[in-house]
């Protein structure tokens, strides 16, 4: 039976590589933006979050890392939010315990509306008294 939590990595599918995010942002992969073309077509797939590090010390903290469709390659226009993953502590995210270190997987697709979107990337949206932040690297895998 195949497991459901796998996922062959692909450099060219990468969202965000290692690093700390402690203030809201685009992610990056190599110190540069990361854009992603999903291609002219329908695509359905899933975003694997693999965290190594979250504060939640503070009580407030709350990370949403949500998944941005453009068919602009730079994401100079028509932006649309697709699905998040929320992350933090639980008196923000409203679960029934903070946020710990772990896999995380998110499914997608990058039509809404009716309209496909070819162009993908993440974006961290910082909430609450925050030092050091979340560390996480993120792919896509079909």
């Amino acid at each position: 039976m195949r497991n459901s939590h796998d996922g062959t990595f692909d450099a060219l599918l990468q969202l965000k590589d290692a690093g700390l995010v402690a203030a809201s942002a685009a992610a990056t992969v190599g110190g540069q933006a990361r854009i992603v073309d999903l291609g002219a077509a329908y695509f359905s797939a899933r975003v694997i979050f693999d965290v190594t590090a979250i504060e939640v010390a503070s009580g407030d903290e709350a990370y949403r890392v949500r998944l941005q469709f453009s068919n602009s390659s730079t994401f100079a226009s028509g932006v649309v939010n697709g699905p998040e993953m929320v992350l933090g502590d639980s008196t923000v995210t409203l679960s029934s315990a903070d946020t710990a270190t772990g896999r995380y997987i998110m499914a997608f697709t990058n039509e809404y509306a009716g309209t496909q979107y070819r162009y993908a990337r993440l974006y961290t949206v910082v909430q609450g008294t925050v030092a050091t932040g979340i560390n996480f690297i993120a792919y896509i895998v079909k």
